[in-house]
């Protein structure tokens, strides 16, 4: 099941969201996106729906489910 629904055309590559993420869920993926940004990814079986993500992201790339 879906725990966290992203925008990664919003992403611009600050990658704050890696750095906060206390359980380690969230990584590089190997899409780039329309602004040149290689975007990142949830692993969906580690989040907790923590929110960190959500918090940190200047671009709103994230939505907690």
């Amino acid at each position: 099941m879906e725990k966290v629904k992203l925008d990664v055309e919003r992403c611009k590559g600050c990658y704050l969201c890696i750095e906060n993420c206390k359980v380690g869920a969230i990584s590089l993926s190997s899409y780039t996106n329309g602004k040149g940004v290689v975007t990142v990814q949830v692993d969906q079986d580690k989040c907790v729906q923590c929110g960190s993500c959500y918090t940190m992201c200047p671009d709103l790339v994230f939505e907690i489910l």
